[in-house]
């Protein structure tokens, strides 16, 4: 059964211009790597893993970066087992994502 409860995370206010592009393009990203994965385009993959590696924390989002992590090792790898429950984690986080704005930098 999937969990459908809301993933609350804290992000500091000054991001709140530029988070919902970012996610934007991060939720475009987790549609597209399904249909790469099915049509086997690993590179393609990990470099969309790798920049997602690289973007989330500067964005206060942590967990996008370390299942980009998850994506890039998956894709070098080669395992579509582990491609496949990278992307589809990927996919649940950002459906349950919900951003609190904070007036505090979070550290």
């Amino acid at each position: 059964m999937e969990n459908h409860e809301p993933i609350l995370v804290p992000v500091d206010r000054s991001l709140a211009e530029i988070l919902p592009a970012y996610l934007v393009n991060r939720r475009e990203d987790a549609a597209r790597l399904a249909g790469l994965l099915e049509r086997g385009e690993f590179e393609t993959m990990r470099v969309l893993g790798h920049r997602m590696r690289g973007s989330g924390a500067g964005y206060g989002l942590d967990a996008i970066s370390r299942l980009g992590e998850r994506l890039e090792k998956a894709a070098r790898s080669g395992s579509q087992a582990d491609l496949a429950a990278s992307v589809a984690d990927l996919d649940a986080f950002l459906r349950r994502l919900v951003v609190v704005y904070t007036d505090d930098e979070i550290i």
